[in-house]
């Protein structure tokens, strides 16, 4: 008979780690954020006291924390999922650990502990580009667009030239830091490519930001798809709202162009910029990161 899990049963501060938990080198501060696969910490290192962000692996559908903080499977049907996704944390982590650049979230060491595994980060200050489109706390204009996008795109050029996707930029994984010094997060969708698809990995879907190929399990993804997804984004900073899904618009196209929706707010060159990169179709859209670049830099001839 299988194991069953009730999550009512359990204290609701078993969901994280306690203020003051030592794990590994680190000591656990606060909780930061959490989401359906994972949790994240501000720590500290106990040797140098610096200030450290982990993020640890904890999918709560399919496992939980227990009294001694190990993290279990809550069934016999859970437990593959749990320890698949639990190999795919960990070479997520390894894979970051090898790509430095300024304006990637960057990994500094990873282990296994508590029956599950984790990954330390430089610990930066900044707010969400979601927030603050949300909270309408800063001015959207062409300069900052230009200079944010162009820095992160800089940065997921890194990301392709190692043959890899991230497949989930969003305004949500995209931390601004001072001087509007832009990081982009989260790296919990990444995969190699090309990719066949007997190997693709599970599918991370964010509705208004993911390109349709992303949404078929015979979809062919590339630099391209991120480049939709950095479209998105910069739309996303226009409307102040999220875009209309890719696989709507594939159906049936409702949104109005950037060109003709902002024609007076913003000049032609930036309009098209976004416009190209949100084409449907992937081959319509720039095919690597440079040629958008250099549509932020120029109009499109």
């Amino acid at each position: 008979m299988a194991e069953y899990y009730d999550p009512e049963t359990y204290p609701k501060e078993w969901n994280y780690l306690q203020s003051g938990t030592i794990i590994d080198q680190y000591m656990i501060e606060r909780e930061l954020a959490h989401g359906g696969f994972s949790s994240v910490y501000l720590a500290r290192q106990l040797n140098d006291q610096v200030q450290v962000a982990i993020k640890e692996y904890l999918p709560r559908k399919l496992a939980h924390r227990t009294w001694n903080n190990a993290v279990t499977h809550h069934s016999e049907e859970t437990k593959t999922l749990f320890i698949r996704g639990r190999a795919l944390f960990f070479e997520e982590a390894k894979v970051l650990a090898k790509l430095k650049h300024h304006n990637i979230v960057n990994v500094i060491n990873f282990f296994q502990a508590n029956d599950t595994v984790y990954m330390v980060m430089v610990y930066d200050y900044g707010v969400t580009l979601d927030k603050i489109l949300k909270e309408k706390s800063m001015e959207i204009t062409e300069q900052l667009l230009v200079m944010i996008f162009n820095q992160l795109l800089t940065g997921v050029g890194v990301i392709h030239k190692n043959h890899m996707v991230h497949l989930d930029i969003k305004p949500g994984n995209i931390l601004i830091r001072p001087d509007n010094d832009p990081l982009l997060l989260d790296f919990g969708a990444i995969q190699k490519f090309p990719n066949s698809h007997k190997h693709q990995q599970t599918k991370v879907l964010t509705q208004g930001f993911s390109p349709v190929e992303q949404y078929s399990s015979k979809g062919h993804l590339g630099p391209w798809s991120d480049i939709y997804a950095v479209g998105a984004s910069m739309r996303s900073c226009l409307d102040c709202k999220t875009p209309i899904s890719a696989t709507n618009r594939e159906s049936k196209d409702t949104m109005t162009s950037a060109v003709k929706a902002y024609k007076r707010k913003y000049p032609k060159y930036l309009l098209q910029a976004i416009d190209w990169a949100m084409e449907i179709e992937a081959d319509k859209r720039p095919q690597t990161v440079e040629e958008l670049q250099h549509a932020l830099s120029s109009e499109i001839g």
